[in-house]
């Protein structure tokens, strides 16, 4: 495989211990936590004197620097990145320095709560949406913020969040990030199965919390998802009337549905519907089985260009879900897939610090990353913090 420009992988460069190459087998939790600690400290060294992370930079002769000149798309994306990294270092904090950057995260997803959708055709502030609420729902949730005016600070910002998604709820119960067809409307007509999947997981963990919703959104979308799931066990990456694989090499086909799988398949189980044991760890097999697409969209500048219309901002989303879905398999299951999980993330881990897979202005490698730490810290909980290798 020809890698693009800057590609810069650790799997070409750094050697493990004993000089052994990069693999599955290499990983141990040393090694591991040695990646963390660098994705960490990449996240401290970019946040925003604001709070925030990522920006409309470093990305201005691209696909998407030619496209995306709203500053209101900018702003979105900057409050779901923004969302992730918090949750992130929340994850992960072991130091008060890492708090404290946690801490000036919520401040800026509590102070930027109300999102406006971009323009007719863009709906990005969907995925502010979803991610600012997942967020929130986590700081609602922390012990750290348990002072009480904190708290109503952060449950002030969620019910924003939360208002903002029921308004923008399509008719068929999900949520996309484009507007394709005319006359668009209000209330956006295009959705996703894996936004839709996104916005389930966000809702289900803002419901544990305490923080009240009409649960007639979350049935609407979990209607929706639970109808893109065709029998191969694969999810068309639209909200279809009829749910239909398509032509031979389309993004509908497993092989285009590697990543929609993993948060389609965690979504309906969290919201309580019937997705077996066997049913998730067949997604998870397909997904480690089928990898090679996901790694060929790695890092390609325009989107769905990859076989079976993979992009490359597929790759970190769908190893974050993979982990929360591995996390719900058995302990044997665990312990086999957790080393392909971390070979696959650690493998793409920059000089930097950083994991990014798709050339997105400054949001690439926050969220990159963002997704990478909490994937790699669920792979470490069945061996403990300390654990020797």
């Amino acid at each position: 495989m020809a890698w693009g420009p800057g590609w810069g992988l650790l799997a070409a460069a750094v050697l493990v211990s004993g000089h052994q190459p990069l693999t599955p087998e290499a990983m141990t939790p040393t090694l591991v936590r040695a990646a963390m600690q660098r994705g960490v400290a990449f996240l401290l060294a970019s946040q925003n004197p604001d709070g925030s992370w990522g920006g409309a930079a470093d990305s201005i002769t691209t696909w998407s620097g030619e496209t995306w000149s709203n500053p209101e798309s900018h702003r979105s994306w900057r409050v779901a990145t923004t969302g992730l990294c918090f949750m992130a270092l929340l994850e992960v904090a072991d130091s008060e320095e890492v708090f404290r950057a946690a801490d000036r995260g919520l401040d800026y997803l509590a102070a930027n709560a109300r999102v406006k959708r971009p323009s007719e055709w863009d709906t990005m502030n969907c995925w502010a949406n979803i991610y600012g609420l997942q967020a929130l729902a986590a700081a609602y949730g922390h012990p750290r913020y348990a002072d009480p005016h904190r708290r109503e600070q952060v449950q002030r910002a969620a019910q924003t969040q939360l208002v903002q998604l029921a308004y923008h709820q399509s008719l068929s119960g999900g949520w996309g990030y484009l507007e394709f067809e005319t006359p668009r409307t209000a209330r956006p007509q295009w959705a996703t199965s894996f936004t839709t999947a996104a916005g389930i997981v966000a809702l289900v963990e803002a419901r544990e919390q305490g923080l009240d919703f009409d649960s007639g959104m979350l049935n609407r979308a979990v209607k929706a998802v639970r109808h893109c799931r065709l029998p191969n066990g694969a999810y068309t990456y639209s909200i279809q009337p009829i749910s239909h694989p398509r032509r031979i090499g389309s993004i509908d086909r497993v092989n285009g549905s590697l990543s929609r799988i993993q948060v389609c398949n965690l979504a309906l189980r969290l919201a309580g519907e019937e997705v077996s044991e066997e049913q998730l760890l067949a997604g998870i097999e397909v997904f480690f089985g089928e990898h090679r697409f996901l790694d060929i969209a790695l890092h390609k500048p325009v989107p769905h260009e990859a076989f079976y219309q993979n992009s490359g901002y597929f790759y970190m989303f769908g190893h974050y879900y993979a982990a929360r879905v591995i996390e719900l398999l058995p302990a044997e299951d665990r312990r086999r897939l957790w080393p392909q999980l971390q070979y696959q993330i650690i493998k793409i881990q920059q000089k930097d610090g950083s994991t990014w897979d798709y050339d997105h202005h400054a949001y690439d490698k926050p969220y990159g990353t963002a997704y990478g730490l909490m994937a790699l810290s669920r792979s470490l909980r069945d061996v403990g913090p300390q654990s020797a290798d």
